[in-house]
């Protein structure tokens, strides 16, 4: 496995999938979403896995200012991404071309 945790310093859910890989002796990779982000072709793999609407924190305090909700343009909204990680929900898991959005142990354990 080449596992890979995109996450935020302070999100709950990125510190529970590390610590389910650690407890399982399962070496990974972390990123910080914040200060690293995703490269565009990681991005693109994770988009294919996940879906690029259900990335989206709207929440977020810099959803707006992202410029994100006003394009419709698909590859424009990519670029977007990776200018304004932040808007990124967490954690991303991802593990070739499979990616996990949130803490889900039960799709995880399948990955063997």
């Amino acid at each position: 496995m080449n596992i890979q945790i995109f996450g935020k310093k302070k999100c709950f859910d990125t510190k529970k999938a590390e610590r389910y890989f650690k407890e399982r002796r399962v070496k990974f990779q972390k990123i910080d979403m914040v200060s690293k982000g995703m490269s565009l072709g990681e991005l693109k793999s994770v988009v294919q896995a996940i879906g690029l609407d259900n990335l989206i924190d709207e929440n977020h305090a810099n959803f707006h200012d992202s410029l994100f909700p006003y394009t419709s343009d698909y590859d424009r909204k990519l670029e977007i991404l990776t200018e304004y990680p932040e808007i990124i929900k967490t954690p991303i898991v991802r593990n070739g071309k499979k990616a996990t959005l949130g803490y889900q142990p039960d799709v995880w354990q399948e990955w063997k």
